[in-house]
């Protein structure tokens, strides 16, 4: 049995919105992205297994749509998720010498900058020349956001959730042109979880104290 036949049940329609076949693959991404942009937003752990599952379903999700820069996104994510998770078991949860909630620093800035700037341009240029894409800029655009994004989460830089937020106000209506109607759903979700976390992440800050689990819900 191929890889292809084992995969072949994830690409099942489970249901139709505005005449366009929803998979089982875009469900299962909606429900762990959801979960893990949640368990991020309360500093919990176990937002990097939920994720690393997240991105193997996407990795699926925007192969078959023609996503090709989101697709490769979604394994620099794994490798970025084993990172954070290291990161965060060394020291990185809530408590005392826990990894604490900091700015992005003005170096870190410059360099995440020219990164970005970089990042979209060379892989517009390579998706325009070497893939059939119909949005390379904007599928190079959010790859570069969502990647600056990754490395402020992993270092609980409180910026990262900025540079989430703009990302997602791409994401919602690229998903929605692609027909991914339910991803694109989901991404509006993302973006309030994303204010949610914003406010935790800014709360502990400014009192050096992480957010009482119940002042998080």
């Amino acid at each position: 049995m191929s890889l292809a036949d084992l995969l072949d049940p994830l690409r099942t329609t489970l249901f139709t919105v505005l005449d366009t076949p929803v998979s089982w693959t875009e469900v299962l991404g909606f429900g762990s992205g959801a979960l893990c942009v949640w368990l991020v937003a309360r500093q919990r752990m176990a937002n990097w297994p939920i994720g690393i599952a997240n991105n193997l379903l996407f990795i699926l999700l925007f192969t078959d749509s023609g996503l090709y820069a989101d697709a490769a996104l979604q394994l620099v994510f794994i490798t970025l998720a084993v990172y954070g998770w290291w990161t965060w078991a060394h020291g990185g949860g809530p408590g005392p010498g826990g990894l604490a909630v900091s700015r992005t620093r003005r170096g870190e800035w410059l360099w995440l900058c020219a990164a970005g700037v970089v990042g979209t341009l060379g892989l517009m240029v390579l998706l325009d020349r070497q893939t059939d894409s119909t949005v390379p800029f904007w599928d190079a655009l959010t790859t570069a956001l969502s990647l600056m994004a990754t490395y402020g989460q992993c270092r609980k830089r409180l910026e990262s959730w900025w540079l989430w937020i703009a990302a997602d106000l791409v994401y919602i209506p690229l998903y929605a042109y692609k027909e991914l109607y339910l991803t694109s759903l989901l991404y509006a979700g993302f973006l309030a979880l994303c204010l949610l976390g914003l406010r935790n992440w800014r709360a502990e800050l400014e009192t050096g104290r992480p957010l009482a689990a119940g002042a998080a819900a």
